[in-house]
């Protein structure tokens, strides 16, 4: 009875996980998302992201801050522009935008679900300009888009064996402190929560093709991108401790290998939407 009860469970685990997956616009790839529905996901994340700026010190009315609302309006135009073009308009589904400078040394920036970005200032000398804005803003933005956070999410809470995954995956919110837990924990910034549950290296490549077209398709040159990576590796290089942006990603001569492959593709979008987004 026991083998029977256990077998029962593994098959409806096994069914939900298979009724559970999406495909990622662009990169075409299966992912498991469905223990956390997006609503949850951008509850938790607009009330974090209102934590966060509470508490640190946003950088206002200054060229660049400026710059980065300019940046990440060209971005978030273009990218939900072929969303709605190519009928993925659901993966920004109540999005509330927001692009925000704050005052840190570190160099980091984050997009968490939802459309809430955040840039430090520590970053912005390795950006140089508004191109290496883009590089940053589109792999942050592709994290958000390529719902990397449900993902690591929905995987955390199956490798837990959470119980309540009929009711998860269809979007009811249970109050289930374990799942509120998990979920803090893939959106915690600034060292708010214990830990943070990392993207994966398969996470952080797809972010780096994504966000390579996603600031072609704004009308930022991809070439620049390779130079960014270069001197991100470089200041990293100069640390006893690698930046975040670093922290989880492949090496820096595979990452840099794999956009120098990825440019003749992005640079079709360049030269197909650069005119339109200016």
């Amino acid at each position: 009875m026991k083998t029977f009860f256990k077998s029962s469970i593994g098959a409806i685990i096994f069914i939900l996980i298979i009724w559970s997956c999406q495909r990622v616009p662009l990169t075409g790839r299966k992912q498991f998302v469905g223990l956390v529905s997006n609503e949850q996901m951008m509850s938790m994340s607009f009330a974090e992201y209102k934590g966060f700026m509470d508490t640190s010190k946003v950088i206002t009315s200054s060229k660049d801050a400026e710059m980065i609302a300019r940046v990440g309006g060209r971005i978030k135009t273009a990218v939900e522009n072929y969303l709605i073009q190519n009928n993925y308009s659901q993966v920004i589904d109540g999005y509330q935008w927001e692009f925000k400078l704050v005052q840190s040394k570190e160099l980091n920036a984050w997009c968490m679900p939802g459309g809430k970005v955040c840039f430090y200032s520590g970053i912005l000398p390795v950006c140089k300009d508004e191109a290496g804005v883009a590089v940053v803003m589109g792999h942050e933005i592709a994290h958000a888009i390529a719902s990397h956070g449900r993902e690591r999410a929905s995987e955390a809470m199956a490798a837990q064996g959470i119980t309540q995954i009929g009711a998860v995956a269809a979007g009811v919110y249970t109050g289930n402190q374990q799942v509120m837990d998990i979920v803090g924990q893939v959106l915690g910034v600034g060292g708010q929560l214990g830990f943070v549950l990392p993207n994966s290296r398969r996470q952080e490549s797809e972010a780096d093709k994504l966000g390579l077209i996603f600031m072609s398709m704004a009308g930022y040159n991809p070439q620049n991108a390779v130079d960014f990576w270069k001197r991100m590796a470089a200041a990293g290089a100069k640390s006893q401790k690698p930046p975040k942006l670093l922290s989880t990603h492949p090496a820096d001569e595979v990452r840099i290998a794999d956009l120098e492959k990825q440019l003749p593709q992005a640079m079709k979008y360049y030269q197909a939407y650069s005119g339109r987004s200016k």
